[in-house]
Formats: C-alpha cells, structure tokens, sequence
C-alpha cells in the first residue's frame, strides 16, 4: 500500500509513558497534533473507550503505530 503524501511529526516522551494521553471524567483519550506539508495542523481527539490506564496505553500504541503505517514520519 502507498503511503499519503503527508509527512507527520510524531513526538514521543520516552520519560512520560502517558504522552499523548488524558482522563476525562474517568475514561482515557488520546490527543495529536497532526503538521501537514501544507504549513497547517491539526489537532486530533479521539477516546479511548477505557476506563484502565495500561488499556489506554496498549490502544494508543496501536493508533501511533497505524498511523505511521498509512503515512511517512518525519524525523
């Protein structure tokens, strides 16, 4: 499968294995900036549907990793 066009810029907190996420009355949800070759972003949230933290984690790692599947990352 061709990748987009659209070049993203993941950042990861190695230090910080809840990066990208936040509790929201309970339930966990990822949040993203997406930078797009056209000098514009943005701003992804989605839920998580869990109430767990490792749950939360393992489904974050999954979208992070099909994200960079469908699309090149830059570096």
């Amino acid at each position: 499968m061709a990748r987009n066009k659209t070049k993203l810029a993941l950042r990861v907190n190695d230090d910080n294995p809840n990066h990208h996420l936040w509790n929201n009355r309970g339930v966990w949800w990822c949040h993203l900036t997406v930078h797009k070759n056209d000098a514009t972003s943005e701003r992804l949230r989605f839920s998580l549907k869990t109430r767990d933290l490792e749950s939360a984690r393992d489904r974050r790692d999954r979208i992070l990793r099909d994200i960079a599947e469908h699309y090149e990352v830059a570096a």
